[in-house]
């Protein structure tokens, strides 16, 4: 059977009009000659909607019912994208995790799918049949509903693909592709044709919003191609696939940027082994995620400097922690909030040299200080005054020829 999974976002489903046209773009795949499995997200502003619903019952929403409560907006827009299609004269079935079903593990809420059971689905595409498999859900060994994570729809699709041996993988989304950096930021951001795993991956980790980072994981790892389109433009989208597929000049791919971060500096931490882990082991027990660190010695090598970066959100509960942490003595604690992280990211740096001095110069020609600096063998990201991100953006944007 030549397959073709294509998922649909909760904007793309978000009013019947736009299930409608959904309808006809599956539609167009059967069209030629593809055996269509559907995955679907809840229509936009449903899964917020009970969200707020649980915190409104109760401060400490029991996890299990948690997921069996936000579970349920995918059933709504699957049973509609079903219904629309049987109306056209398409057979078509709605399909819960359950009754799949699609099998999990680990915690709920962050669950992962480890397999999906393929003989009902397989029957149902072989009869001539459209399923339409609600995303962002499965169900455990106890039989309980699971869910993915915030995007988990995703990640449905991507492992539909790999269980079924898809021939490709499409996203339908609310934009057309992923862009060299946020147009609503720099308006000369061009979208990327062709984006590698790790490109994509490094984009979404620090801030690109098209794709969640453990789908684009499980896309590398399974060695899925996934298209990212538009369902509202009929236009083509950006493709990510492995290096290898990937023939361009370009040493950048493309530049993202942070809103919500917040820099923590301790002075004056006596400087002796350990010291580092103490500062962060109660943070990592709270959940709070430590992006960039940089720590300095003094010059009498007793006393070290310990700069890091947080979520905005997190400050507060993190500023608490370092006060009640009786394992560590500092002379002063300094917050910084109007900041934010400027990243560069692309393969082409591991084989071209001066990419580090281009970025800083830039940013040192427009009178940008970098306050913290980090980089990986394709990635560099600086923190800058947050005042400064479309200027930077702007002229690195350029720099690196992405306009």
């Amino acid at each position: 059977m030549k397959i073709v999974v294509l998922k649909f976002g909760g904007t793309s489903v978000g009013t019947v009009d736009r299930v409608k046209k959904v309808a006809n773009i599956i539609v167009g795949y059967v069209k030629k000659k593809y055996k269509v499995i559907v995955v679907s997200s809840a229509m936009s502003g449903v899964t917020n909607d009970l969200v707020k619903k649980s915190k409104k019952i109760s401060n400490n929403f029991i996890s299990s019912e948690y997921d069996a409560l936000v579970s349920s907006g995918e059933q709504m827009s699957c049973a509609l994208i079903a219904g629309r299609l049987n109306h056209l004269g398409y057979k078509s079935q709605s399909w819960m995790g359950w009754q799949v079903p699609i099998l999990t593990e680990g915690n709920h809420s962050s669950s992962r799918i480890s397999q999906i059971d393929k003989k009902k689905i397989n029957k149902f595409l072989k009869s001539g049949g459209i399923p339409v498999i609600a995303g962002f859900q499965g169900i455990n060994l106890n039989k309980r509903i699971t869910t993915l994570g915030r995007g988990g729809s995703d990640a449905t699709a991507i492992m539909c693909a790999k269980f079924f041996k898809a021939e490709k993988c499409v996203i339908y989304t609310d934009v057309e592709g992923v862009y060299t950096t946020d147009p609503k930021t720099l308006k000369k951001a061009k979208k990327i044709k062709i984006i590698s795993y790790e490109e994509m991956l490094e984009m979404a980790s620090l801030g690109a919003k098209v794709m969640q980072p453990t789908s684009i994981q499980d896309a590398r790892l399974n060695r899925i191609n996934v298209d990212v389109k538009s369902s509202f433009k009929n236009k083509s989208g950006t493709l990510i696939t492995k290096r290898k597929n990937i023939f361009n000049n370009k040493t950048i791919a493309g530049l993202t940027s942070t809103k919500n971060d917040a820099k923590v500096t301790l002075l004056g931490v006596k400087d002796k082994p350990g010291v580092a882990a103490s500062v962060f082991k109660p943070l990592s027990q709270n959940y709070i995620n430590i992006d960039m660190v940089v720590q300095t010695s003094s010059g009498n090598r007793k006393e070290t400097d310990i700069t890091f970066t947080i979520k905005s959100e997190d400050l507060l509960k993190t500023l608490k922690l370092i006060k009640q942490n009786k394992k560590i003595k500092f002379r002063d604690l300094i917050v910084n909030k109007n900041v934010s992280k400027v990243s560069i990211i692309g393969v082409g740096m591991i084989t071209t040299p001066g990419v580090t001095y281009r970025m800083f110069q830039t940013l040192a020609n427009k009178g940008i200080n970098i306050l913290v600096i980090s980089t990986s063998e394709i990635k560099i990201s600086v923190l800058i005054e947050k005042k400064f991100i479309k200027k930077a953006i702007s002229a690195l944007h350029k720099e690196f020829k992405l306009n």
